[in-house]
């Protein structure tokens, strides 16, 4: 689960460099470190495994809660949408936008959350954005209209720091070498929730009504938040031993502590850089610039699936909320399959072109080139678009069900096939830079989450399922050819940026 976790990594960069400043003190005129000692309790390296792992499993809850709560509704989206709404101002683009407006504000999330956490310490940024996660959430429960309910979902997804902190949290907690397995828990929880959220939420919505999926994932969200408060403790070394060196001045005569305190009008001006930093990444380098494009857009098939599979099983099938809901479990069982897919093959392949390389050209390069990391999306990105064809044809000539579903299952195993390879080369090839790329990376593809999935009502209206699928499979095919010309020119391209190694 490697990529997945790189993938997630949140922007730690340049902020860390006043950590030499916040670990020493002067003690009458002579300059003493400020650090952890063996056996030191404050030392999140150094707390027992047990109560590491219980931080996990909190953060993997977490995680688990928050895909609960944006997932949980996309079943009933239209009929929460026709209940909110006029009838004359009801629409399926309405319906999309309550599903997709969710990665507008996960669009933000990242930039904020991220280089907050460094200067102030996870703690208080987890906390805080928990609790408004939870306001949130119940605010748009207890939504009068639509406006409301679509606005309190952006500021919910606005506030999820699940996929922002914990990658960070467990490289705070755990050495390099230990963290292969928290991190995979950490990423299945998301994809529990996205497995089984749409069906809890469509049996609760059909048994209760849609308000109580969120009442009940903000109960959720609130029992963990409260584990948070009594149980979670500061992670970032950098804020526990600032906060140990003020202490130290002020109880130990003769101590002062070396720290160079920025005025507020620096800590903006950091803040600032560090939002806009991962945009100079993306824009300063072509083969991100392509790759994002094509990643972000493949992307956008995701949220093209959740709003229009509901229409299709309803309307064309006549399935029930708690039917619905249970069929997007063959997406989930088909993204399953894909990441499966690329953890065992992804470095298999990279090493074997690589020796291949190195037996042709004798070159000396220990190393694999990060481009070859694209043959597995080369692939995706070759069966992306008849999966989606196939989608839209199952719809429009309203074949069995089963045969829907997998296509269903298809779209999501070519959809991960696509994706995940591309976070593997984004870390390989930016290096240092690869948070900020990385980051830059997941910012346009929940913009083109958002808004990509909200042209498919006209399109379905003016050339019906199997046209406007056809439509949307023959664009993906052209984007195709992005892996396959940067696995062929992106070595010599890359050497043009500033943010690339030279490899």
């Amino acid at each position: 689960m490697n990529a997945l976790a790189d993938e997630q990594q949140p922007l730690l960069g340049p902020i860390l460099e006043e950590c030499e400043d916040v670990i020493s003190v002067r003690h009458y005129g002579t300059t003493e470190t400020v650090e952890f000692e063996i056996g030191d309790p404050e030392d999140p390296r150094q707390w027992t495994k047990g109560f590491k792992w219980c931080i996990v499993l909190l953060l993997a809850c977490m995680a688990f809660t928050v895909t609960f709560t944006c997932i949980g509704v996309v079943p009933v989206a239209t009929r929460i949408v026709n209940e909110l709404s006029d009838p004359d101002d009801s629409t399926s683009a309405t319906s999309a936008l309550l599903v997709t407006i969710w990665e507008l504000g996960e669009a933000a999330g990242p930039l904020l959350i991220a280089p907050l956490s460094e200067l102030s310490g996870r703690y208080p940024v987890v906390n805080v954005c928990n609790s408004l996660f939870i306001l949130f959430t119940l605010l748009a429960a207890s939504s009068a209209n639509v406006h409301l309910l679509i606005i309190s979902r952006m500021l919910t997804g606005l506030t999820v720091t699940s996929n922002v902190l914990n990658p960070a949290i467990i490289g705070d907690m755990f050495e390099s070498e230990e963290r292969g397995s928290a991190m995979s828990l950490i990423m299945l929880a998301p994809l529990i929730g996205g497995a089984i959220g749409p069906a809890i939420g469509g049996t609760i919505a059909q048994t209760l009504g849609w308000r109580w999926i969120l009442f009940i994932a903000a109960a959720i969200a609130t029992c963990c938040e409260v584990l948070f408060l009594t149980c979670f403790r500061e992670t970032y070394s950098t804020s526990i031993l600032k906060k140990r060196a003020r202490k130290l001045s002020r109880e130990v005569d003769g101590f002062e502590p070396i720290i160079k305190e920025k005025d507020s009008q620096s800590s903006f001006k950091r803040l600032c850089h560090a939002i806009t930093r991962p945009f100079a990444v993306v824009f300063g380098s072509s083969v991100l610039m392509l790759l994002s494009v094509f990643a972000s857009i493949s992307f956008s098939y995701f949220y093209v699936m959740s709003i229009s599979l509901p229409v299709i099983l309803t309307d064309i099938y006549k399935f029930t909320p708690a039917q619905t809901g249970t069929a997007f479990m063959s997406f989930s069982v088909g993204s399953l399959l894909g990441v499966i897919l690329c953890n065992i093959t992804l470095d298999k392949i990279s090493i074997h072109l690589h020796n291949r390389s190195k037996s042709h050209t004798n070159s000396l390069t220990t190393a694999p080139i990060p481009e070859y990391r694209l043959p597995l999306t080369i692939l995706g990105g070759i069966l992306l678009p008849f999966s989606i064809m196939l989608y839209g044809w199952a719809a429009a000539l309203h074949l069995p069900v089963p045969l829907l579903l997998f296509c269903v299952a298809l779209l999501g195993f070519t959809l991960l096939l696509t994706i995940v390879p591309v976070s593997a080369y984004v870390v390989d090839a930016f290096s240092e830079f690869a948070a900020s790329a990385m980051t830059g990376v997941i910012v346009l593809r929940c913009l083109a989450g958002t808004f990509l999935p909200l042209t498919i009502e006209p399109l379905v209206e003016r050339l019906g399922w199997g046209g406007a699928f056809t439509w949307l499979g023959v664009v993906s095919l052209v984007l195709a050819g992005i892996p396959m010309v940067i696995l062929w020119k992106g070595d010599r391209w890359r050497q043009g940026s500033q943010f690339t190694r030279v490899v």
